[in-house]
Order: C-alpha cells, then structure tokens, then sequence
C-alpha cells in the first residue's frame, strides 16, 4: 500500500435510512479503529503453560473519530439530532486502497469549541452498535 492523502479517509453519514450516503461535512480529520476483545481458555494441561485463546470468542468493536470546523450543513444538523435522541444510524467509512466498512454507531460525544479569533470547530467520538460490514476496493 503507498501513501495516501489523509483527506480521503472519510466518514459518511445516512441521512434518512435510505442506505444514501454523504460525506460528514466540514470534517478535517478522522479517524476508524478495530478492537477484538479475547476469550482466555488457558487450562492446566495448555502445552508449556502458554496462554490459549477461543476461536472466534470475544466482543469485536469498531470506533470512528472526527474533528472539522462548524458548517451547519444537513450532516451536522443529522450528527446532534442523533446524539440528543440517544439513537443510531448506518455510517460508511472509506479507507483509501484498503475498502469501505458500513454499518450502524452511534455518537458518543460531541464536542464544540472555538476561540474568539477563529472558526468554530467540533469533535466527535462513535462507537460501534451492530454487525459491520467490509468490501475491498
């Protein structure tokens, strides 16, 4: 894999369960990290005493990150209507010359800020809620 543009990771949002999906507006960084927790099944008789774990065992997670400045476009509006109804929604992120994982998160934080000399600027924090899905591009 070679370098890639940091601008093509993206993350899209469904805005109305119609399985469209439109790049998270404003954003200027993200980010997608993959976690599987594991099952130990380490017994007295595991050969040497080495630790042994369950196929397959575990809770797998997936969390997505983005921070960008404030435009208040349909994404932004679909992002807080979101995370004040305490529901979830279908996402897409785009991995540059790796593939696309789609499927339901909800947001956990959201956070805004800005100083008196700049932009406005948001943070927010998703968490995985359901299956995954994966397509190599």
């Amino acid at each position: 894999m070679t370098a890639q543009n940091g601008k093509d990771l993206l993350i899209k949002i469904d805005l109305d369960g119609s399985g469209a999906f439109t790049t998270m507006a404003g954003l200027r960084a993200s980010r997608i990290a993959f976690n599987a927790e594991t099952v130990d099944v380490t017994s007295l008789g595991s050969t040497g005493g080495w630790r042994e774990l369950l196929d397959g065992g575990g809770v797998r997670s997936a969390s997505i990150s983005g921070s960008g400045v404030f435009s208040d476009e349909d994404t932004d509006e679909r992002a807080r209507q979101l995370f004040f109804n305490g529901t979830k929604s279908d996402f897409q992120v785009i991995i540059p010359d790796f593939g696309v994982v789609e499927g339901a998160f909800q947001i956990t934080s959201v956070e805004y800020s800005g100083r008196y000399d700049g932009e406005a600027v948001y943070e927010l924090a998703l968490a995985s809620a359901g299956e995954l899905t994966f397509a190599a591009l």
